[in-house]
């Protein structure tokens, strides 16, 4: 007993002692700002002249703590802002409280001088097996979002043709609808076809962020496999940034992003831009059509002739910034029309000639966002609704061949029974985020997402049917909550929950279909060092059908209310590692390892036609399908001039259904199905990157710099159709074959980078590239970039 007393009383006067020494000292804290009001994240705080410092957190707070009582300098520098300091006296066991607002400096922009981290190198430390890109480092290139995504480890982006074509991105081996978008968080899903990552340039955006697997709470979605989001970012109060564009096949781009911002807060903000192609470059006929054509009096090269693609969007939103009860405050609108002319179907044996689609986008907006609406609460709205409409018109009485000859026929059509169908996807979309620090370090928030779809179509061709069609509506709303616990350049702490119900009308009794999912997961970052950083992350995961899967599209997707939701486990496990040499020499590594099983996995499956008429698609549910693999990416950069890396992928992706479905029955066949364990066809397991740049300053006068780039794109050979069909040896099986693609780039700035210039060649060596059996991208093309920049800080 008397040991106990004396070890209380030892703890007692240790806490005593602790509390008086802690009492002695001081501690700092605040929040940086921009001239905007927007957070400044991954900003240097030091007192000069000792070893205090730290880095603003994603919202602008920081705080230094136990720092000895005395007169301080406060430093403060951010990439892309004037740097700052502020004299301060810290009292014994005082609090002391400084904010800064800091102007913008173009110069350091330009320059990327960086002290501290980038908002993309920030979202790169995350626990989420995340990648974001500093898109702000691709503006004077001509490329879209999609092909900044192509370059990452983990993606890849698979079009079936040109500019405006069909796209799909896979994330580690999921794709398609697995995978969402958002553009500021707000999800992408009503957008229509005017808006896609495929034809939106990388002007836009300020960073891309790519989250694989594991999808964050805040993000307010049912992904299965992962989801992008575009950031685009509001740092500059009064600015002009325009860009035009020429190249091969007649392609035209031209964006356009300025805001205006009085003293008093009050901004307007807009960014248009405009695609053009004529996409008639030429295909090989004999190899995409699978025969010797001996007999075949068509040329072995032939044009295309029937693939026009433009379109022309304009995002304006006006309002106020930098507000004691709001950060902004803005109503937008967002208009778009596009126009594509479609060449052939899923495969070159038919050939089109006049079919055709087009469509719109008219979508008002409201934006909120305010940081410490009450001491530690941060509350974000937002809400659209999409009154634009899609429309396919095909009437031609006639039929064509790879000779662009219009041969006349009888019936309508250049498929089956033809189509002239206006549809509108009405569709709405409302989220509301709410987070509150309950400490330095941790930190609740719930997050809600709702979305309605309404389609109502207008069979102009056979207006009679319209009494006819099934009501085709949709909610689905998503409810998450999370929890974190951060100290920054230690470790991090997340979990979440995510409960989604969907309700939707199934027939035209308008009987409605009802369910529910309920997930979970978490993410762990630790730091072993300052250098080295091990994640892990873990999410069971539901995805709800959507409409266009359980409806169609009305034109090359077939409906299947039936679908059940699917579900997933993914895990993810990855190392990030970065360091330096002689400090002009430094190396970053990161690789993930993946694992994820899907049950009820929804896949599309291909009907194949015959002759003219169209190959179309479904949606089907896979009872088990296993992926297991890596990514990696390597850099090394040298000094400020030269940067060169390259990242690797491998997903193996098997079928785990033993047993075959039978219509017929509505049961399952007795014998072992021949593609169980069967590698999944048509998706690419092995591809990868390599780029290398140099940077060279002031070239020709002060001012001025070159930079001159090469990008090599690689993917291997993968199976068209299961591996187990068909005969044993490779040469009697359909393949995606090889692709190895080269780009090269040069940029010459002028003015600190108020003007720019830049010259591409892409596909250098003119080599057949598929990301699609049977359907051919564009050959060599060389495209040149003109682009004016100019920020006036306020």
């Amino acid at each position: 007993m008397q040991i106990k007393k004396f070890l209380l009383l030892g703890v007692l006067c240790t806490y005593v002692i602790f509390t008086k020494a802690q009492d002695r000292q001081a501690s700092l804290s605040g929040r940086l700002t921009g001239s905007a009001g927007e957070p400044i994240p991954a900003a240097t705080v030091k007192l000069q002249n000792t070893r205090y410092g730290v880095v603003s957190d994603q919202n602008g707070y920081y705080k230094i703590s136990n720092v000895k009582p005395a007169n301080y300098i406060v430093q403060v520098s951010a990439m892309g802002y004037k740097s700052q300091n502020k004299q301060i006296k810290l009292a014994a066991g005082e609090s002391g409280s400084l904010n800064f607002v800091l102007a913008e400096s173009a110069e350091q922009m330009e320059m990327v001088n960086v002290i501290g981290r980038t908002k993309a190198q920030e979202v790169n430390r995350q626990a989420f097996n995340v990648t974001a890109i500093d898109a702000t480092k691709l503006y004077n290139t001509t490329l879209d979002i999609a092909g900044a995504l192509d370059r990452v480890a983990g993606v890849r982006v698979r079009e079936s043709g040109g500019v405006g074509s069909n796209f799909n991105v896979s994330l580690n081996g999921f794709s398609g609808r697995h995978v969402r978008y958002f553009i500021d968080g707000i999800p992408m899903d009503n957008f229509g076809s005017s808006f896609q990552v495929n034809n939106i340039p990388i002007n836009v955006a300020e960073r891309v962020e790519v989250y694989k697997g594991v999808v964050p709470m805040w993000l307010g979605s049912d992904a299965l496999g992962g989801a992008i989001n575009i950031v685009t970012g509001n740092r500059h109060r009064n600015y002009v940034d325009a860009s035009y564009s020429y190249g091969s096949f007649n392609t035209h781009r031209s964006v356009l992003n300025a805001a205006a911002t009085s003293q008093s807060g009050l901004t307007v903000q807009l960014s248009a831009f405009q695609n053009y192609s004529d996409n008639d470059y030429k295909i090989n006929l004999r190899t995409l059509l699978q025969n010797n054509m001996q007999d075949d009096k068509r040329a072995a090269q032939v044009r295309r002739f029937h693939d026009v693609y433009h379109n022309e969007t304009l995002i304006a939103n006006v309002g106020v910034v930098g507000k004691s009860w709001a950060d902004n405050l803005l109503l937008g609108m967002t208009m778009g029309q596009n126009y594509k002319e479609m060449q052939t179907a899923a495969r070159p044996e038919a050939v089109y000639g006049q079919l055709h689609r087009r469509g719109n986008i008219v979508m008002p907006s409201l934006k909120y966002k305010k940081a410490d609406l009450l001491p530690g609460l941060d509350v974000t709205i937002n809400a659209n609704y999409n009154l634009g409409y899609e429309i396919t018109i095909d009437t031609a009485k006639a039929d064509y061949d790879w000779d662009g000859i219009r041969d006349p026929k009888v019936s309508m059509g250049e498929t089956e029974n033809g189509q002239h169908v206006k549809y509108k996807n009405n569709n709405g979309l409302a989220t509301t985020m709410v987070s509150y620090r309950l400490s330095e370090h941790q930190a609740v928030a719930v997050n809600n997402v709702f979305s309605t779809f309404d389609r109502k179509s207008d069979n102009l061709l056979f207006p009679d049917r319209n009494a006819l069609n099934v009501p085709k509506k949709m909610d689905k709303n998503v409810l998450g909550f999370g929890y974190s616990y951060d100290v920054d350049n230690k470790w991090s702490l997340n979990l979440f929950g995510k409960y989604i119900l969907l309700k939707s009308v199934v027939n035209s009794f308008s009987q409605k279909n009802m369910d529910h999912k309920l997930g979970y997961g978490t993410a762990l970052a630790y730091y072993i060092n300052p250098d080295v950083q091990i994640r892990g992350s873990y999410e069971l995961t539901n995805r709800m059908p959507e409409a266009n899967e359980i409806f169609g599209n009305l034109e090359n997707e077939a409906a299947n209310p039936l679908l059940k939701p699917e579900k997933s486990d993914n895990f993810n496990l990855g190392v990030i590692y970065g360091f330096k040499i002689n400090e002009v020499n430094r190396f970053s590594i990161t690789t993930n390892a993946i694992y994820r099983y899907s049950t009820d996995f929804i896949y599309s499956r291909l009907v194949g036609g015959t002759g003219q008429l169209r190959d179309y698609t479904t949606s089907d549910n896979r009872d088990g399908v296993r992926t297991t693999g890596f990514d990696s990416e390597i850099r090394y950069s040298y000094k400020s001039w030269l940067s060169v890396g390259a990242t690797l992928t491998y997903q193996m992706l098997r079928n785990m259904q033993k047993h075959d479905y039978n219509a017929s029955t509505r049961d399952y066949y007795p014998d072992e199905s021949l593609v169980y364990l069967d590698q999944m066809p048509n998706i690419p397991y092995l591809f990868g990157n390599a780029d290398v740049s140099g940077s060279f300053r002031n070239v020709f006068a002060k001012g001025n710099n070159l930079t001159v780039g090469y990008n090599l794109l690689y993917v291997n050979r993968f199976w068209l159709d299961w591996p187990s069909f068909g005969n044993p040896t490779e040469a009697d099986k359909n393949a995606i074959p090889l692709q190895l693609s080269h780009d090269v780039n040069f940029v010459y700035s002028m003015k600190n980078g108020r003007y720019n210039i830049s010259l591409e060649a892409r596909n250098l060596a003119d080599k057949p590239v598929f990301d699609n059996f049977a359907l051919q991208k564009p050959g060599r093309g060389f495209y040149l970039n003109f682009r004016y920049f100019i920020n006036q800080s306020k």
